[in-house]
């Protein structure tokens, strides 16, 4: 399925009762930070959360340090695997991103850690001090070495244990998105699935909604009414959607210029489409497509 599909599983579970009170009893049991995220995320997981570790929210305001977190961020998704996958950051914190699956293909993580596998001290603030100094911010040591001391540290074992758990939960959370898979399948309108795909077949043209409609054999008023239903969002915010994923393929390719990418993507002014990327691909706030081609370079 597409990405599009991926993001209607993530906000179903997001929103899902058993998701919303295994966060809220995990964090109140371990004191950490619990985040369900696409696959391709390119903002802190557990920023402005609860639980969140004081330290990463004070790298999280700095250009270069959240630069840094992003990183490994994107590394534990793109190295996840169905026995999920821990990285270590430079200050020694552990972040850990396990799967959700509908069938072989990942949806999306749980994501949970920014915890010391051992007790914060003096040797290992040294080290974090002295890439701290080499991005400019020395004059906020102090700061930084209070939040330090205050990042939960546990065992190796016991950490292993709460991502066993993540795996038991990612597991159950795997069989309701496939569960859900199944009853989207069993209801969509055939018309409305052959909707989709002329949408995706002409992305790059003018579209309209009564266009696609008629292409379906339906009216604009039932087709409007049907298709929000069908995919929870209007015609208009669906095809922005399909655009800017195909956008975002294109900004990697290091030479392409950022209005050829709008008009191949379908957009006919590149303010329009610098206004919608915005609104579709964020960090901490909203990214325009050369800052997006920046922090993609950065991570790879």
């Amino acid at each position: 399925m597409e990405n599009k599909a991926d993001q209607f599983f993530q906000e179903r579970l997001a929103n899902s009762q058993i998701f919303k009170e295994y966060k809220s009893a995990f964090g109140e049991a371990t004191g950490m930070p619990l985040t369900l995220s696409p696959v391709q995320q390119w903002r802190l997981a557990h920023h402005g959360q609860r639980h969140e570790n004081p330290f990463c929210a004070l790298l999280a305001s700095e250009n270069k340090a959240c630069a840094a977190c992003l990183c490994v961020q994107h590394q534990v998704a793109s190295q996840g695997n169905a026995n999920a996958q821990t990285n270590i950051c430079f200050s020694g914190l552990s972040e850990t991103a396990v799967p959700i699956r509908v069938g072989t293909r990942i949806i999306g993580f749980l994501r949970t850690g920014e915890v010391l596998l051992q007790k914060p001290g003096p040797p290992q603030f040294a080290r974090v001090a002295k890439q701290l100094r080499e991005w400019g911010l020395q004059g906020k040591l102090e700061e930084f070495k209070t939040a330090f001391s205050q990042s939960r540290a546990l065992s190796p074992n016991q950490y292993e244990s709460i991502v066993q758990l993540l795996r038991i939960f990612a597991e159950h959370l795997s069989l309701i998105a496939s569960q859900i898979a199944l009853q989207c399948e069993a209801s969509e309108a055939p018309n409305l699935t052959r909707a989709r795909q002329y949408i995706e077949q002409h992305k790059a043209e003018y579209l309209s909604l009564k266009q696609v409609a008629a292409a379906v054999n339906m009216s604009s008023f039932y087709f409007c009414k049907k298709f929000h239903q069908s995919v929870g969002c209007t015609f208009t915010k669906y095809l922005a959607r399909v655009r800017i994923e195909a956008a975002k393929g294109m900004l990697l390719k290091p030479h392409a210029r950022v209005s050829e990418v709008a008009f191949n993507a379908g957009f006919q002014l590149v303010t329009h489409f610098n206004r919608v990327f915005k609104n579709f691909v964020k960090i901490l706030v909203g990214q325009a497509p050369t800052e997006y081609r920046a922090g993609v370079r950065k991570a790879a």
